[in-house]
């Protein structure tokens, strides 16, 4: 299953003895309140998102001890040199039919994070993005498993009334966190809709021409991962 991407939304988070403790386990070190900077993110969720797609709460609550001890990165650049804070805390927030994967996150302070740190603070800096996969991706139409093929229904349309959404489901891995100047794009999602890393196509085209390229482009990606992959689904 290929890495998915979704938009975070980053908050200030103040440090008491309690998630010290939580940020010493990650540390060589044990390190005082006054040495590092805290915040929190609002990551992903139950609800139906801009991509027309929802993690299911069993997904929630799987990724977030997955995402703990995970790098907090620049702009997605898996490189030690991006690497800005880490994760030391994650869990579900639950608040009426709304379920959250919140991650707390920790960065020393020194004369390298000064700047990154006044940019959350005065606000500049808060737009992130989250990585990670999932073992299901379910067509709520039809309930095809997109990561085993691909179905002729697309996300954000209406079919017999009802809204075709992608749900994510089964937990895999979480990659990293990235402070980016603009989150995952939602006009990708066209295209990742249909190349979960299924194998068959839709039975039939759309009818938009936009929608027929879209599709076209997908299947053509699937087969250079199958050929990449050696014919594993990903």
């Amino acid at each position: 299953m290929d890495e998915i991407l979704k938009a975070a939304r980053l908050e200030k988070h103040a440090v008491n003895d309690a998630e010290l403790a939580l940020i010493n386990r990650q540390t060589l070190r044990a390190m005082t309140a006054e040495e590092v900077f805290t915040f929190r993110l609002a990551a992903c969720d139950n609800q139906v998102d801009r991509d027309f797609e929802r993690f299911t709460d069993a997904a929630l609550e799987g990724l977030a001890p997955l995402f703990v001890g995970r790098p907090v990165l620049m702009d997605h650049r898996w490189n030690a040199g991006s690497q800005t804070a880490r994760v030391y805390a994650a869990e579900v927030e639950k608040n009426g039919a709304v379920s959250r994967l919140v991650l707390r996150c920790y960065m020393p302070r020194t004369d390298q994070t000064e700047g990154t740190i006044a940019a959350i603070e005065s606000g500049i800096l808060r737009e992130c993005s989250v990585g990670c996969s999932v073992e299901r991706v379910i067509c709520s139409i039809c309930g095809a498993d997109q990561a085993k093929t691909c179905c002729q229904h697309w996300p954000g349309r209406e079919y017999d009334g009802h809204l075709c959404v992608m749900e994510l489901d089964g937990a895999r891995d979480a990659y990293e966190v990235s402070l980016v100047a603009v989150p995952a794009q939602p006009d990708a999602g066209i295209i990742k809709s249909k190349r979960y890393g299924g194998q068959d196509g839709p039975q039939e085209p759309p009818a938009d021409t936009g929608e027929k390229e879209a599709l076209r482009m997908a299947q053509a990606m699937q087969e250079q991962e199958t050929l990449r992959y050696g014919g594993i689904a990903q």
